[in-house]
């Protein structure tokens, strides 16, 4: 059995204060320099992208304009079974804990049979009535019922955003085959309905409203911690389900870093050891490949912690007799993703680390980060709180300093950024920091002294 730990986490940069800003007070900046630090999230606030205001009081505290970087609340749509009491009371608890716009709510109404299956047929008429009543700025879809999440060949998850199609199944006549592609597979979009005519879409699961109440608030709490723990990726003695190591040993190498996340890479495929991992503490990633998984209950798990296991049916709800992705909610985890049909073991009908990790550690939600870690979706079911979002940028503001401090985790390798500022909110902005940049994903505190402009903008500029 063979381990190695990598680390995600916090950097030590100094950046030069640059020209100053016309118009705000001073044509030229006074002094010093600004560091860029490593450290957990600073008070104050932030959102997916656009203003965020300081951490201080009164007139002083500046306004700041981020990069948008995930889906907002204001953008998510809820759909609501009016002939289920759970989806009902679930869609309710939803729309107060995220504070949704009630217009976003989508009521659709059909049986509840306990199948897990919606024929093609009642989901394109289903659909049809989801697509006429939902609000024009929703960019993605939280689903309240726990069943059906099946539609024929396809799950309800990519059905819901690409309609029902067979070429989203394995049409080959065999066992099984390749499906069609998503072309949101790690794309840049952060509107995935105004770019690319999709919402994707994640299922609230659970047996009983108390048990989607605790995965909603587990969302809830994840955001803006910027949270340090337990990744874990695990190679089995079940070959045929442990396709996806070699982006596990990829994944980790290119997340060395010191502090913060640690990633272990568990590598069993010879025996020796254990096929899985108990008793751990602080788990933010546990990606593995077996029908069952045990011990999953012996852990814990940070808010906003992704699991899933690589095996043909875990998308079933309820269990198909392989262990079921609400295994993982009811364990504690705020998201997990698994086939219903059978896929064999094709790596594109699964998440990949790679992917999953840098969308979701630069700012996006969980729903965001998860779809577009899966190349081929149509055979699998996304579950979870679709909001959950550990990550992104914060904002203080210390009005007897005049300090602003910006921590981020948006900023991408190989890209420069500048922090500019402005007497308004449309301009002219002038540059305060400039060549602000980062050599792979990490931590970033940007603290500017002398914070006199009512308007900060930080910005990509190549």
């Amino acid at each position: 059995m063979r381990r190695q730990s990598r680390w995600l986490g916090p950097a030590f940069l100094v950046w030069t204060l640059a020209a100053g800003v016309a118009g705000c007070g001073d044509d030229s900046a006074s002094g010093g320099g600004t560091t860029a630090s490593g450290g957990g999230p600073s008070s104050g606030g932030g959102d997916a992208g656009g203003p965020a205001g300081g951490g201080g009081s009164g007139a002083e505290t500046p306004t700041v304009l981020l990069p948008r970087t995930a889906i907002g609340q204001s953008e998510l749509g809820v759909l609501v079974n009016d002939m289920d009491p759970q989806s009902v009371a679930v869609g309710d608890y939803y729309v107060s804990a995220r504070g949704i716009p009630e217009a976003n709510v989508v009521h659709v109404s059909f049986p509840v049979t306990g199948s897990d299956n919606i024929a093609s047929a009642d989901f394109t008429a289903l659909k049809t009535t989801i697509d006429a009543t939902t609000p024009a700025n929703v960019e993605a879809f939280a689903v309240t019922w726990t069943t059906p999440t099946r539609v024929d060949c396809m799950s309800l998850t990519t059905a819901l955003a690409y309609g029902f199609s067979t070429d989203f199944c394995n049409t080959t006549g065999g066992g099984c085959g390749p499906t069609a592609p998503s072309d949101y597979f790690d794309d840049d979009s952060t509107q995935p309905f105004t770019d690319l005519g999709v919402r994707p879409a994640m299922v609230l699961p659970g047996t009983s409203l108390d048990d989607v109440k605790a995965l909603i608030d587990r969302g809830v709490a994840a955001d803006d911690t910027f949270p340090g723990g337990q990744g874990w990726f695990v190679r089995t003695t079940d070959e045929a389900r442990s396709v996806r190591w070699p982006n596990f040993l990829t994944t980790i190498d290119e997340w060395t870093h010191d502090g913060g996340l640690a990633i272990t890479y568990l590598d069993n495929a010879g025996g020796g050891g254990l096929d899985y991992i108990e008793n751990q503490f602080d788990i933010l990633f546990y990606l593995t490949g077996l029908a069952a998984v045990p011990a999953v209950a012996t852990n814990t798990y940070l808010p906003g912690a992704v699991a899933d296991h690589l095996t043909s049916y875990g998308g079933s709800i309820p269990a198909s007799g392989q262990m079921s992705v609400l295994e993982w909610i009811q364990a504690g985890v705020t998201a997990s993703y698994g086939t219903l049909q059978e896929p064999c073991n094709y790596e594109q009908k699964f998440p990949r680390a790679d992917v999953l990790l840098t969308h979701y550690f630069r700012g996006e939600t969980i729903l965001e980060a998860y779809w577009k870690s899966v190349q081929w979706p149509g055979e699998g079911l996304f579950v979870g709180e679709p909001l959950a979002r550990p990550w992104g940028t914060t904002v203080a503001f210390d009005p007897a300093t005049l300090t602003l401090t910006i921590t981020t985790t948006i900023l991408q390798p190989d890209k420069i950024y500048e922090l500019r500022a402005s007497d308004s909110e449309s301009g002219p902005f002038a540059v305060v920091l400039a060549d602000i940049a980062t050599a792979d994903y990490r931590s970033q505190t940007i603290v500017l002294e002398n914070a006199t402009a009512p308007f900060y903008e930080l910005v990509e500029v190549r």
